[in-house]
C-alpha cells in the first residue's frame, strides 16, 4: 500500500464537522448521566430520601474514610484509564476496510448505552452486598464501552480539523454538542418527575435514563455511518506496539505539561459536576428539578461566549485564553462554597454560579481538544509517525486518573461536618486544584508547537472557509 499523506486528503467541510460532532452529543449524554447522577442516586442526600428514595448499596465511610460508591467510581475510572492506551493502540493499528476509527464507532454505542442503563438497575431490594458487586461490574463495563467509542472518536479530531482554524472550529462544534448532551443529562430529574407519580422515585429515574440512553446510541451512530474515513483521514495503520507508543507519547514535553494541567482541571471539574445537584438541593434548598434550568442558563451564557472564544483564540492563541479560564473557574468555585449565605435568595445564588461557571466552560469546552490536536500534529511532523489515537488515549488515561481521585475525595469530603459543610469544602478544594492547573499550563510553549506545524504541514495555512 502506498504511504498516505495529509496533503492527499480532502479538507472536511462544515457539514462533515457537524455530522462528526453529533457523535459527541450522544456520548456526552451518557457520560453526563453517570457524572451527575450516579453518586446522587446511590448516596442520596436528606431531601431525596424524604421523597421516598431507596438505598441499595452500603452507606458511609467503610475504609480510611472512603465510601463504597467512591471506591466503585474510582475503580471504574482507574480501570478505564488502563484500557485507554490498549484501545488506542488497537485503533491506531487497525487494518479494517472501513478505516482505523469507524469500526469502533459502529460497534461500541449499543453496549455503551446498555451498561449506562444497567448501572442504575440494582438486582436486589435494599442494601445488599450483591448490589455493591453488581454496580462495580456494571461501572467497569460502562467505562470499557466508553473507551471503545471515545478514544477512536477523539483520534479523528486532528484529521478532520486539519488547519488551525479548522481545529478551533471542530472543537467549537464539539463543545456545542457536548453542552447539549450534558444538558439532556441534567434533565433526568425533570423528566423523572413526569413518571414519579406512577413509578416512584427509583423507577422514574431508571425509566428516564433508559429513554435518554436510547437516543444517545442513535446520536453516536450518526458519524459512524455518514463519514468516509478514507476520504478525510490517514488510514495507514501504525506499527508501533502499545506500550512503546504510549511511552513515546508521554516523552513529548509539551504534552507532559498539558497532561499535568489537565489532570488538575478534571479533579476540580469532576468535583464541581458531582457536587452540583447537592449544591442546589442541600445548600441552596431548591428542588432537584431546578438543576436543568440553572444548567440551561449556564449553557445559554456559554453559547453567547462561543463566537468570542472562536475569534479571540484565532487572534491571540489558545494558551492565554486557557489560563484565563482556569483563573475564572477559581472565582466560580470559590463563590459556590458560599451559596446559601448572606441573605441572598437561593435562585439568585443559582444564577450567579451558573453565569460565573459559563464563561470558563465555554473556553475549556473548546480549546483543550484543539491543543491536543496541535501537539499530536506537531509530533507527527517531528517523528514521521501519526499516533493521534494514542495522544487522545494518553490524555484520557491521565484525566480519568484525576477523575478517580476526585470521586474518592468528593464522596469522603462531603461527609465532613454537618449542615452541608462537607459540600462547601468540596467547592473550595476544586478551587485550589483549578488554580494549580492554571499555573502549570502557563509552562506550555504554544509558539514552539505551532511553529513546527507551520513549517512541516503543507495545509497548515490552507483556506478552510468552506
Amino acid at each position: 500500500m502506498a504511504e498516505e499523506t495529509l496533503a492527499g486528503k480532502a479538507l472536511a467541510g462544515k457539514k462533515i464537522l457537524w455530522l462528526f460532532a453529533i457523535g459527541q452529543l450522544g456520548w456526552s449524554m451518557l457520560s453526563g448521566i453517570i457524572s451527575n447522577w450516579l453518586v446522587y442516586f446511590y448516596q442520596p442526600g436528606e431531601s431525596l430520601l424524604a421523597q421516598g428514595h431507596q438505598l441499595f448499596i452500603t452507606q458511609g465511610a467503610v475504609f480510611l474514610g472512603l465510601t463504597v460508591i467512591g471506591l466503585i467510581t474510582a475503580s471504574g475510572r482507574i480501570f478505564d484509564a488502563i484500557t485507554d492506551p490498549l484501545i488506542a493502540s488497537l485503533s491506531d493499528r487497525c487494518k479494517h476496510r472501513w478505516g482505523r476509527r469507524i469500526p469502533f464507532l459502529r460497534f461500541a454505542p449499543i453496549p455503551f448505552g446498555l451498561f449506562t442503563i444497567l448501572i442504575f438497575w440494582s438486582p436486589f431490594e435494599g442494601v445488599q452486598l450483591g448490589n455493591n458487586l453488581f454496580l462495580l461490574g456494571a461501572v467497569l463495563c460502562f467505562y470499557v464501552s466508553m473507551t471503545c467509542y471515545c478514544t477512536p472518536y477523539n483520534a479523528l479530531i486532528p484529521e478532520l480539523g486539519r488547519t488551525q482554524n479548522q481545529r478551533i472550529n471542530v472543537s467549537t462544534f464539539l463543545s456545542v454538542t457536548y453542552f447539549f448532551g450534558t444538558a439532556f443529562a441534567y434533565l433526568v430529574p425533570t423528566i423523572a418527575g413526569i413518571f414519579e407519580p406512577s413509578m416512584g422515585s427509583v423507577g422514574s429515574f431508571r425509566a428516564t435514563i433508559a429513554i435518554l440512553a436510547c437516543f444517545a446510541v442513535v446520536f453516536m451512530l450518526v458519524p459512524a455511518f455518514t463519514i468516509d474515513e478514507h476520504k478525510y483521514a490517514v488510514t495507514t495503520p501504525s506499527e508501533t506496539p502499545t506500550f512503546s507508543s504510549l511511552g513515546k507519547t508521554f516523552k513529548n514535553k509539551q504534552f507532559q505539561t498539558f497532561v499535568c494541567s489537565d489532570i488538575l482541571y478534571w479533579i476540580a471539574l469532576t468535583m464541581f459536576q458531582t457536587g452540583l445537584p447537592f449544591y442546589i438541593t442541600e445548600l441552596m434548598g431548591l428542588d432537584d428539578s431546578m438543576t436543568f434550568p440553572l444548567f440551561a442558563l449556564m449553557t445559554l451564557v456559554s453559547f453567547c461566549c462561543y463566537p468570542i472564544v472562536n475569534v479571540v483564540a484565532k487572534r491571540i492563541g489558545k494558551k492565554r485564553l486557557v489560563v484565563f479560564a482556569f483563573l475564572f473557574f477559581c472565582l466560580a468555585f470559590g463563590t459556590t462554597s458560599c451559596v446559601g449565605w448572606f441573605g441572598i435568595p437561593s435562585l439568585a445564588w443559582g444564577a450567579i454560579v451558573a453565569v460565573l461557571a459559563a464563561i470558563p466552560m465555554a473556553i475549556l469546552g473548546i480549546l483543550p481538544q484543539a491543543v491536543v490536536a496541535d501537539i499530536a500534529e506537531a509530533d507527527a511532523i517531528t517523528t514521521g509517525e501519526k499516533r493521534e489515537g494514542m495522544f487522545y488515549a494518553a490524555r484520557t488515561f491521565a484525566f480519568k486518573l484525576g477523575q478517580s481521585v476526585s470521586m474518592l475525595m468528593f464522596t469522603s469530603i462531603s461527609l465532613i461536618g454537618t449542615g452541608g459543610m462537607g459540600y462547601r469544602l468540596t467547592a473550595l478544594v476544586a478551587c485550589a486544584f483549578c488554580l494549580l492547573g492554571g499555573l502549570v499550563f502557563m509552562r506550555y510553549r504554544e509558539r514552539e508547537v505551532l511553529g513546527i506545524i507551520e513549517a512541516g504541514d503543507p495545509l497548515a495555512n490552507a483556506d478552510d472557509t468552506k
